[in-house]
């Protein structure tokens, strides 16, 4: 007599063509300010840091395709080498939220007993604490910079991982396939990492894409407040208020650029991650 085993599927292809051409217009989007600013050091036409006072607050032309700010400096350069460090903070953010969510999360649902209760509790008092609120918190304690809104933003989308997370588990536990594994002798590390874990990732995936441009638009506002990446490196949100005195005197353009790329990149990250999430959550339903 030979026991069969259903398994299902892992990964995204059993998900199938997940993108609309909407979603994949807002990838390419995401994908080109991507690769601008990695390649900035390269494409960029100026120094981003390079002070020219004969061109304060220039329109577009020829040699400033973008125009200047206030003290001269080309606002393309300054928009691409911004984005190495707009860029990083979330990318960082939702890879250690990523990974601390899957594991506390892991652990909290396939726990039956006071382990997963107290997980639980844990998750909800986290929710308790805006992430800009735990933010401006540790900047008070490690001061200005990346560092502190990093490991503070990083500690804040943890419960929205894990809580996502946990709920999967509890679901997956009672799945035949896992009975199944349980019931030959599988060992439960096995079981968890190498067939619960690959079922979580493309959901808990979609999450974490909406998540980044939350914490994009939070770190933003965080420089933009001077709270966060300080002068004279370039960054989006420092970008706008450095742009505040230009804005007040008529000049729009060092203010418009800058929050254009937020808004865009955030829009494109947001219409993915809410594509992602349609799909995902129709094809598990």
């Amino acid at each position: 007599m030979t026991l069969a085993i259903q398994l299902p599927q892992t990964g995204l292809r059993r998900y199938g063509s997940l993108l609309s051409p909407m979603a994949w217009g807002a990838l390419a989007v995401a994908a080109a300010v991507v690769l601008l600013s990695l390649f900035a050091p390269v494409l960029a036409p100026y120094d981003p840091d390079y002070v020219d006072l004969n061109n304060v607050l220039a329109g577009p032309s020829g040699q400033h395709l973008l125009g200047t700010d206030a003290l001269g400096r080309d606002l393309l350069s300054r928009l691409m080498h911004g984005g190495r460090t707009s860029l990083l903070g979330p990318t960082i953010v939702v890879i250690g939220s990523t990974v601390l969510g899957l594991l506390l999360g892991l652990v909290a649902g396939w726990s039956e007993g006071w382990l997963g209760k107290v997980l639980g509790r844990v998750f909800d008092l986290l929710f308790a604490f805006p992430a800009l609120l735990m933010a401006m918190l540790a900047i008070a304690l490690f001061g200005k910079g990346l560092f502190a809104p990093i490991l503070a933003m990083t500690i804040a989308y943890v419960p929205y991982v894990a809580r996502l997370a946990q709920s999967l588990v509890v679901a997956e536990r009672s799945r035949p396939y896992v009975q199944a594994y349980r019931v030959l002798g599988f060992r439960t590390p096995w079981v968890v990492l190498g067939r619960v874990l690959p079922n979580l990732i493309p959901t808990v995936g979609a999450q974490s894409t909406l998540n980044f441009g939350y914490v994009l638009a939070d770190l933003a506002a965080l420089s933009f407040i001077g709270l966060g990446v300080q002068p004279p490196t370039s960054d989006w949100g420092a970008m706008i208020e450095e742009s505040r005195g230009a804005l007040l005197g008529g000049y729009i353009l060092p203010a418009f650029w800058p929050a254009l790329v937020v808004v865009m990149v955030v829009v494109a990250v947001n219409v993915i991650g809410e594509e992602l999430s349609d799909r995902i959550g129709g094809k598990l339903s």
